[in-house]
């Protein structure tokens, strides 16, 4: 064991000491073997005080007090709703990721090496105090020679031993939790970790975030709805990242917005139309949007305009996911609670052998009493939440890209009824999901997947012309009952030619050549003596 993951092991172990979270731990349906242990505690033969703190107040002071890394994996931890008791997930989601900043001169020599220029010469102005300071980088305010005003983020230096040392220590806890305890393997620690572990060093590549950001910028490109501040290619690496820097109003400061006359509904209708457009139309959403991350322009409160930052974190939807989620919200807001049931399991999110029946009950069971109450009073992302719940009792997977999803339109929505309390999410949502649907079997939509399977005709040609290659070279002579016996692996051959011609399209068109080909190749192998 290093010395550092050792000084680390001590330090963690002060901090469960200091908020009692062996207690906590204690409160759980251990086997008899982990209970005793207990007993050769040293800590616990000595007198202790009662701990004024509830139990989410523990683990949060806890996570708090072990640094940035833990803070962050708390952050992680309290979006699955799905998995924590509702005072624990609370408690966590007020973890704050403020750190104190590195050495000025630590950023300095870090953008010097990764850029291989002095600072001066790329910069005409450079902040040496940073801007803000987070547990993975921190901003510093630049211009660059051209005049434009810049941030400049820059990684901490040395984080990847801590990262390592801290994960072995949450991966190793994870494995005895879940050799422990049924309840523990039912949060499936392990793979919340594993979750984490992806998460934090997609983090470490800002090359990453920087595409993320020109790919959102580019799907938004001149809308009144969402900026994204640009990327500047030229002057961004691994560890540095530098983008132009914007000038708003932080999207919690009522006040101001308020000064500035800002019409706040229609900003909160923004807010879910920006979701929903991210989620249908691009299957690419910004998966970290708390109000850290968004300001408002200051140019037109009248028709406001979010400003989106820190793209490091990002989700994306398969078609098939876009359409069964679009269809269950959809049957979930016309009480079709068996249509739900049925797209869970058509989508493979539930086990296919799941009674459609048994389930479909579960669902009303918790959806009736939500949509008893005004649809202005119903928590969307509460609904989900409820639905995933429900779903995991019938052994629903975790589906990484719906946790996502998610948690930002619990962001969203509690954003939008902050902004404006009497925000009616699925007024709002609605129209734009039917829109989506219809334009989804539009001809329009259907000429453009025709023209996608179109792209693969050269493939599929290729493929049954080396087929046909290979039926024509010589082979040798096989006896007559050998021959006979051997025709079936011909024929599965020819199936498959015809399966691949259908499923391309038979359309009177110069450009199904191809296909047609295939159907004919595999009817002659399967009607071949």
């Amino acid at each position: 064991m290093s010395l550092l993951a050792t000084r680390r092991l001590l330090r963690i172990l002060r901090v469960v000491i200091r908020y009692r979270l062996d207690d906590l731990l204690l409160t759980l349906p251990l086997p008899t073997w982990m209970r005793a242990l207990r007993f050769a505690l040293p800590w616990r033969w000595l007198p202790r005080g009662k701990l004024e703190l509830s139990r989410g107040e523990a683990l949060r002071l806890a996570l708090e007090d072990l640094g940035p890394i833990f803070i962050k994996f708390g952050q992680l931890l309290s979006t699955r709703r799905d998995l924590l008791p509702p005072d624990v997930a609370d408690e966590l989601a007020r973890l704050q990721d403020q750190v104190p900043p590195f050495d000025p001169e630590h950023a300095v020599a870090r953008i010097e090496e990764q850029l291989g220029a002095k600072v001066g010469d790329i910069f005409a102005r450079f902040d040496v105090q940073p801007l803000a300071s987070a547990s993975i980088a921190q901003v510093h305010a630049a211009q660059l020679k051209s005049g434009e005003d810049v941030v400049v983020k820059v990684i901490r230096p040395n984080l990847r031993p801590i990262i390592r040392s801290d994960l072995a220590w949450l991966f190793l806890a994870a494995r005895i939790a879940e050799k422990a305890s049924a309840d523990a393997r039912r949060l499936r620690p392990v793979e919340v970790v594993s979750d984490y572990e992806k998460t934090i060093f997609d983090e470490l590549d800002l090359m990453r975030e920087a595409a993320n950001a020109s790919q959102l910028r580019r799907n938004f490109a001149d809308s009144p709805l969402l900026y994204v501040p640009q990327v500047y290619w030229d002057l961004c690496r691994p560890k540095v990242l530098v983008m132009e820097r914007i000038y708003g109003v932080p999207v919690t400061d009522l006040e101001t917005l308020a000064d500035q006359r800002t019409n706040m509904k229609l900003l909160a209708e923004r807010g879910v139309e920006i979701f929903f457009t991210q989620v249908f139309r691009d299957s690419f959403f910004h998966a970290d949007m708390h109000p850290g991350n968004i300001f408002v322009a200051t140019r037109t409160p009248w028709s406001p305009q979010y400003i989106a930052i820190d793209c490091g974190i990002v989700g994306s939807l398969t078609p098939e996911d876009q359409d069964y989620l679009a269809r269950n919200l959809i049957a979930f807001f016309k009480r079709d609670y068996r249509k739900v049931a049925q797209l869970h399991i058509d989508s493979g999110w539930v086990p296919a052998e799941t009674k459609v029946n048994e389930f479909e009950a579960a669902i009303r069971t918790v959806c009736e009493p939500i949509f008893e109450k005004p649809l202005k009073d119903i928590s969307f992302g509460q609904l989900l939440l409820r639905l995933f719940q429900t779903a995991r009792r019938f052994n629903m997977e975790v589906q990484p890209q719906l946790v996502l999803l998610q948690k930002t339109l619990l962001n969203i929505e509690g954003l939008g009824r902050q902004l404006y309390p009497d925000l009616d999410l699925w007024s709002t949502a609605q129209p734009f999901l039917e829109r989506w649907m219809r334009e989804r079997i539009s001809p329009l939509h259907l000429l453009r997947n025709l023209q996608q399977q179109a792209e693969q005709v050269p493939h599929l040609s290729q493929m049954a012309r080396d087929t046909l290659e290979r039926l024509n070279l010589p082979r040798p002579a096989a006896p007559v009952e050998a021959a006979q016996g051997s025709a079936w692996p011909l024929r599965l051959l020819g199936a498959a030619l015809v399966a691949g011609g259908v499923s391309q399209g038979l359309v009177l068109a110069p450009a199904a050549w191809a296909a047609w080909l295939s159907l004919g190749a595999g009817l002659a192998l399967i009607l071949r003596r």
